[in-house]
Parts: structure tokens; sequence; C-alpha cells
């Protein structure tokens, strides 16, 4: 199995280059269109050109293993839409409680919920949990996992991830265009959570990334 920490340091690095949504903001459409472009061809670039995660460990790595590589990339997304970028407010939770997230690998993952992401889409309120891993003391980055009524069908079955960077207000910006697959979406060797039942959205999430190609 792929260690943790080589997928953990892609995808900070991913994140810098994707500029992951904190807080809220209204970015000049233009502008905020052709930094999606640029952070999506920049991670196909990384994800074609980088080593193979199951050789090189504790760098920028893909996930995607050579053979396939063709195949998948460029990866597959929904056009852009800016009406899946609303802003939300995190309601910790009490104590920080832990849950034992369901894997792909049938091991399951100490989380623990730092709160909940309260927000409106399609007219209606919604909420997502925010987790990070049991133990976490800084916490660097809340790890969103979701699924959707796409899920299965036009997106990955095992659902999706959103990362935001925490911030002092409690205010943020989920953004569902930079939804991505996780890694074993391209590789069974890594393991991911599976989205817990309240984040299994009654909606469909048309943005961010697609079921991987064959």
């Amino acid at each position: 199995m792929v260690p943790r920490y080589s997928q953990a340091f892609l995808i900070l690095t991913l994140a810098a280059l994707c500029g992951c949504s904190s807080g809220p903001s209204a970015p000049d459409e233009r502008v905020y269109l052709q930094e999606l472009a640029a952070a999506r061809t920049e991670k196909d670039k990384v994800f074609k050109d980088a080593p193979d995660c199951n050789v090189t460990e504790g760098t920028v790595c893909s996930p995607v293993p050579p053979p396939k590589r063709a195949a998948v990339l460029p990866l597959r997304y929904y056009a852009a839409d800016s009406a899946y970028s609303v802003p939300a407010i995190l309601k910790l939770a009490d104590d920080r409680p832990v849950f034992e997230m369901p894997t792909s690998t049938g091991k399951p993952r100490r989380m623990q919920l730092v709160g909940m992401l309260e927000f409106s889409l399609q007219g209606q309120p919604q909420s997502l949990g925010a987790f990070v891993e049991e133990g976490t003391e800084q916490i660097l980055q809340l790890f969103v996992p979701f699924a959707d009524m796409t899920t299965g069908t036009e997106t990955y079955p095992a659902g999706r991830y959103l990362d935001l960077h925490p911030t002092a207000t409690g205010y943020y910006t989920i953004d569902f265009n930079r939804a991505y697959n996780p890694f074993c979406a391209y590789n069974a060797s890594y393991e991911c959570p599976f989205p817990p039942p309240a984040n299994r959205l009654k909606l469909a999430i048309r943005a961010g990334e697609k079921v991987p190609g064959a």
C-alpha cells in the first residue's frame, strides 16, 4: 500500500496550485475561470509527468500508474459553474468527536469531526461535516468528503473530496468546482475514506471532477 504521507504531500501541493477556498470572496468571474482552468491543466501535468507513487515516496508523485495515464488523462470535469461556489459557516462540534470512516481497503480510518459546514445550494439548506485525522493538534486543512446524486453514475462511486484551509472567522467558501476524486479512483493501493451518511447530499452536484476515464 502507498504510504499515507505520500498522498498527503501531493494533496497539499495540489491545494496550493488549486487555490483551495478558505473564506467568502467575490472574485472577478473571468479571473476565477482562468485560475480554475490553469489549476486543472497543472494537475494534469503533475499526474502525467510525476514519478509513480509506488516507486517514489516523500515527494510529488502521481497516483495514476504509468500504463493508465494515456486513458485517464486529461482528467474529466464538469464545465465550471460559479453557482456551485457558495458561502458557508462552520459550526464547531463539541469535544471534536471521533468517527470510524469505512475505507476502500476495508480498514476503518479514525477521523475527528471539527464541525458542520452550513450553506445553501440550489435554494436548499445543506450541511457537510469537516474532519481531521484523529489526534491532529494543529489544523492546517479541513477534509470534506461528500457524495451526491451523481455518485456512482457520473462521478466516482466512492464519492469526492474537498479541502478547505481553516479560517479564524468560521466563514468559508465551498467551491464544488474544485471537488476531486480520491486517489483510489486511479490506483487501488490507496486507502480512501468513504463519506459518512451525514455527508451524502440529496441533490446532484454537477461540478468538479467526473468519474475517471477507462
